[in-house]
């Protein structure tokens, strides 16, 4: 559904984070000092309506929390996370380079934002970070690298994650700060004063600057979609027209990849994208692994984003590679009457004359990722980020 305006679509909240190795392989965490429950955390936070994508929240929740800029590495995963308390999230992490006892050293931390940091090795972190935290990070800590970036669903993971880990594992017991000495007004085991490692203090815990359902009520949310990238024998790529509406290019025939809005109050990507095939196009298929991750930005983060986006929000598109069209499928094809038109298989030179110009790029893209072995491409309307 291309045009839809449900309100469950509308309600997702995203957020990015750093993972900093050091040269042990440990991971940076920090404590949050109006965190009761969960004080143990990885540096970052929320997207705001100017940051123009996640990789722009990763940067600037660094730069306030910890006083520097990070040189940033790949996207380690991608985590839709549905709780049934609060709206659904989703959540980048990204690789850092390793930090340096010395670059350590030159923290200059918020003490709103942060109340402490130490390393913590992959066990460890299990056992302080809150348990959904707990299961993404350690997923990018012991998955390797040509992995990712992992694709994750509450924090589980799912396509072509399951390739290098498993489903579902047992959870590490939660311990928080038990696990985090370093952070608990004690030095953490292996580290000595001068390593790097702040000096911890007593946890003097603060009050949170508001409860946790005016925080929610109050934060920017984003809009996604899940399309599915199919083609034929002869490499063409199976395209779908809208039947118009009244909106910005409502009356211009639009042409799409299969597919549409995310119902985010009741399922994942992965969930609309198989949702959609069987409703636009009546065939049942299982998506396969997720070509493409396009984070398309609203006018508030970049004046020249398409109208339709809005302006304080932001589109993110999950592209799944839907795989190649046999011989019977065509004719078992049934268009969903009040959304679609018609369809076609184009090549690449048709399909670039009828797509919009971010839809082609993100298309190659996609069809350029079908030929990896790793994880999706990350994308900034339609081009690669970074």
């Amino acid at each position: 559904m291309e045009n839809a305006g449900a309100s469950g679509s509308r309600g997702i909240l995203a957020a990015a984070g750093v993972l900093f190795p050091d040269r042990d392989g440990r991971v940076l965490v920090v404590r949050l000092p109006y965190d009761r429950k969960h004080p143990v955390a990885i540096p970052g936070g929320g997207w705001e309506t100017t940051d123009r994508s996640p990789r722009e929240t990763a940067l600037r929740e660094i730069a306030e929390e910890l006083g520097f800029t990070p040189r940033l590495g790949p996207l380690a995963c991608v985590d839709w996370a549905l709780s049934r308390s609060r709206p659904p999230i989703v959540a980048y992490l990204y690789w850092a380079e390793p930090l340096t006892p010395e670059q350590a050293a030159a923290f200059r931390p918020d003490a709103a934002e942060v109340g402490g940091w130490t390393w913590l090795s992959t066990e460890q972190a299990g056992h302080a970070l809150p348990p959904r935290l707990s299961r993404r990070v350690t997923a990018c800590l012991r998955a390797p690298r040509t992995a990712g970036p992992l694709e994750l669903e509450d924090s589980r993971p799912t396509g072509h994650t399951l390739r290098e880990l498993p489903a579902d594992g047992p959870a590490p017991e939660y311990l928080g700060l038990a696990a985090a000495p370093g952070l608990a007004g004690v030095p953490a085991p292996g580290l000595a004063q001068g390593a790097g490692q702040r000096p911890a203090e007593p946890p003097e815990a603060s009050e949170p600057p508001m409860d946790r359902d005016t925080f929610y009520a109050t934060r920017p949310r984003i809009r996604a979609k899940a399309r599915a990238l199919f083609t034929d024998t002869g490499g063409r790529v199976l395209l779908v027209r809208l039947r118009p509406w009244d909106g910005p290019r409502g009356q211009v025939p639009y042409w799409t990849l299969p597919g549409g809005g995310v119902e985010a109050d009741r399922e994942t990507p992965r969930a609309a994208a198989r949702r959609e095939i069987r409703e636009e196009l009546g065939w049942e298929v299982e998506p396969g692994p997720l070509l493409a991750l396009d984070w398309q930005p609203g006018m508030a983060a970049d004046p020249g984003a398409n109208p339709a986006t809005g302006r304080d929000t932001a589109v993110l598109v999950y592209v799944y590679d839907g795989g190649t069209v046999t011989e019977g499928m065509p004719g078992s094809i049934v268009l969903q009457e009040e959304e679609l038109v018609e369809w076609r298989f184009c090549d690449p030179a048709e399909a670039r004359a009828l797509l919009t110009e971010p839809s082609w790029n993100r298309t190659a893209a996609a069809l350029a990722a079908r030929e990896g072995a790793g994880g999706p491409v990350e994308l900034v309307a339609g081009l690669a980020a970074g």
